[in-house]
């Protein structure tokens, strides 16, 4: 699987007028059952994304569709899941 944290490099503002089309981005991927798990930083820096185990050439071309492109940098790390608590197995080899 794949941790991808989103940095914001533009003004907060120029993120929230791109907010509701990378929701819409965000919603379909997670239906197409390619992302697991997204979220905000706190403090609102950026986000972060869990991603199923896939191709990293199709996960580069899914995240320059995402409209935060515009305003995020993408740092991706590929996590090879061996151990979890047992509220999380279902994480391990994805």
């Amino acid at each position: 699987m794949y941790v991808v944290f989103l940095n914001y490099v533009r003004p907060i503002e120029e993120v929230e007028v791109l907010l509701a089309a990378h929701i819409e981005w965000l919603n379909r991927y997670f239906e197409a059952g390619f992302f697991i798990a997204a979220g905000r930083k706190d403090p609102r820096t950026g986000g972060m994304l869990l991603v199923r185990d896939i191709e990293r050439e199709r996960l580069d071309a899914m995240l320059a569709e995402d409209p935060f492109v515009a305003v995020a940098q993408y740092e991706v790390t590929k996590v090879n899941v061996t151990r979890a608590a047992e509220a999380f197995a279902g994480l391990q080899g994805v």
